[in-house]
């Protein structure tokens, strides 16, 4: 298992704990700590060496364009993006935010490789069985038979007895359900905060708001029978968080390690830099790794002065598994000669098999961050130093998190509205989350800035269901160590020939500023992009420059054979090839739901139990 992230971390434990002998190789470290644990410290953890790569990816090919991003590094030529080398992959620096994908994600999966495994209603069970929900009241009737389960949600029973949310209460990922006074505790600013965003979500929709649509009716957005309804509205966000701590893949794996350490190893520092075939070129046999902490050069204390440092070389009797993620799992493809002819060529690795879909159809959302000064301080702050312990200022809200309360058990999320960006769309597209920091994207240094100023308070507008397919991760050498190259071509650079993409991101924007004119009781002024900026043309000019993105994917996706530009089938195995599976977020075909995270687990999930099916024949 090359990768240990939200595909890798929990598929190796599910191997393991079904007898098998599983190899999970890591190239970050193994390092934890106030960064990682503390939900409220997820903005540091990105920026933590100990955590970290660096990546830098280009917007647009356009250099005067891109070169009017604020964020954009000369240096580095790209924005820098912030990627996780650890155990647990991104999630141990994620914001945590556990948001069910869309029915309509997994349907449009079931369609492009018609394998109706895919299909929404049996992609349920997957999350009923990783999820350890703890906010919701365990009923007494529960089903791992997905269309029983089904039968009891629609049933008029109640709550108590069936389990009509069909969340997952035995799972090995902790859930719970932000308070908007977790992360803001001035209760008279956040009733007037979420009034205003329900007065503008209403008056967007041109009638009342119905129970589904307030938090005051069902604020959970992962109830079942929300997401079936493709609700929009008002919601408390859903963390993976367990008693106010980070939980995730590296809980899982450490927990299996454990039970098991017979049949799960994990090494850390290891860089796979290809895979090895047996002597028809075809059947993969084992993995090439470097066992060096820091190989890699997008690490921000990269050994470069030491290379080519000893490799080691294990041959499976089973499978080798990809999960390294958008940039990485194509990478390790084309070094191992899998990937589209010319760039292979280019860089002078012979040519295994031609598949051109490896390292295209990259995509990720739109997102831009809406700033406001407000005139008075966030009080409730004044005793939070938003830092390890340690300092020469005591920190009341630490303390509190000791115990599993207060602020600090919170991403900082106050709460979450879902709409539409247009009213003929099938689900809702458009994604606002309110923060009481100043965030307009990522940069570096940008983490001090979320805390420095007690005043600010953002709404980051995130534009789903995207148009973009235009993508591409490109290899640059044939040094492992080299980071690729990597494009996203915003935008009109894509195939958003009609510029719904733009128009939506535009019409989040105008939302979020309808929220804070109805709330202008408490606002000094507009920071981000500023009262100046208005229009749709300037504001879309705005978006243009300012945009960015952090969920990566669709690098190797998934279809059918005559497709020639999927990577894998339905059952994760790499066209071509025998024994060569990659279950990550790279084999996405569209970008699913708000959140990468959530589905990539219940990826994982039915990963572990196709191999699972198939083992027999390698034993």
């Amino acid at each position: 298992m090359v990768g240990s992230g939200a595909g890798g971390g929990p598929i190796a434990a599910r191997l393991a704990e079904a007898g098998f002998e599983v190899l999970l190789l890591e190239a970050g470290g193994r390092e934890t700590g106030p960064d990682y644990e503390v939900p409220a410290f997820h903005a540091f953890a990105t920026e933590n060496e100990d955590l970290r790569w660096d990546f830098y990816v280009r917007h647009w090919a356009d250099d005067e364009q891109q070169q009017r991003d604020s964020k954009y590094l000369a240096a580095h030529d790209g924005v820098w993006y912030p990627r996780a080398a650890s155990l647990g992959g991104c999630t141990a620096h994620n914001a945590m935010i556990t948001w069910y994908p869309h029915d309509l994600d997994w349907e449009a999966i079931a369609r492009a490789t018609g394998d109706q495994s895919w299909r929404a209603i049996w992609m349920r069970r997957w999350f009923e069985r990783l999820e350890h929900c703890t906010y919701r009241r365990r009923p007494l009737l529960t089903s791992k038979n997905p269309v029983l389960a089904e039968v009891l949600a629609r049933l008029p029973l109640p709550n108590w007895l069936a389990n009509r949310s069909r969340h997952g209460f035995d799972g090995w990922l902790g859930t719970s359900l932000a308070k908007p006074t977790d992360a803001l505790r001035d209760p008279a600013l956040v009733r007037l905060l979420l009034k205003a965003a329900e007065g503008a979500l209403a008056a967007m929709l041109d009638r009342p708001l119905t129970g589904f649509e307030t938090l005051r009716g069902c604020p959970d957005p992962n109830d079942w029978r929300v997401r079936r309804d493709a609700c929009a509205g008002l919601w408390r966000i859903p963390l993976a968080t367990a008693r106010g701590r980070r939980s995730g893949p590296r809980e899982l794996v450490e927990k299996v390690e454990r039970l098991y350490p017979n049949k799960l190893t994990v090494r850390t520092g290891c860089l796979v830099t290809r895979v090895l075939f047996d002597r028809l070129g075809t059947v993969a046999r084992g993995v090439e790794f470097a066992r060096q902490p820091h190989a890699y050069g997008a690490d921000p204390r990269a050994k470069r002065d030491v290379w080519p440092p000893p490799t080691e070389q294990v041959d499976v009797r089973g499978e080798v598994i990809l999960a390294g993620g958008a940039f990485n799992t194509p990478q390790v493809l084309m070094l191992s000669g899998i990937g589209p002819r010319h760039e292979l060529h280019r860089c002078g690795i012979d040519v295994r098999l031609d598949l051109p879909g490896v390292g295209a159809n990259l995509q990720d959302h739109y997102e831009a961050g809406v700033v406001y000064e407000l005139n008075r301080d966030f009080g409730a702050f004044d005793d939070c130093t938003f830092a390890p312990p340690g300092g020469s200022r005591y920190d009341r809200c630490f303390n509190d998190w000791t115990t599993g309360r207060g602020v600090y058990t919170s991403n900082g999320a106050v709460a979450a509205l879902t709409a539409r960006s247009r009213p003929e769309l099938p689900v809702p597209d458009l994604f606002l989350y309110g923060l009481p920091a100043n965030f307009h994207g990522y940069h570096p240094g940008y983490a001090a800035e979320l805390e420095r100023n007690r005043r600010h308070f953002t709404w980051t507008v995130l534009k789903a269901h995207t148009a973009n397919r235009a993508g591409r991760v490109e290899l640059v050498s044939n040094d492992p160590r080299v980071p690729p190259r990597v494009f996203f071509h915003y935008f009109e650079e894509s195939e958003d020939a009609t510029g719904e993409d733009l128009d939506g991101m535009v019409r989040g924007i105008e939302l979020a500023r309808d929220i804070m004119h109805r709330a202008r009781t408490v606002v000094h002024k507009e920071i981000v992009p500023g009262a100046a900026v208005s229009g749709t043309d300037e504001l879309r000019r705005f978006v243009r420059d300012e945009a960015w993105g952090h969920q990566a994917c669709g690098t190797a996706r998934m279809g059918v054979p005559s497709d020639p530009g999927a990577v894998v089938d339905s059952r994760f195995r790499v066209f071509g090839t025998r024994r060569l599976r990659v279950a990550d977020a790279s084999v996405f075909p569209h970008i699913p739901g708000f959140f990468l995270g959530t589905a990539v687990y219940m990826l994982a999930e039915k990963a572990a139990d196709r191999i699972l099916y198939d083992a027999p024949r390698y034993l």
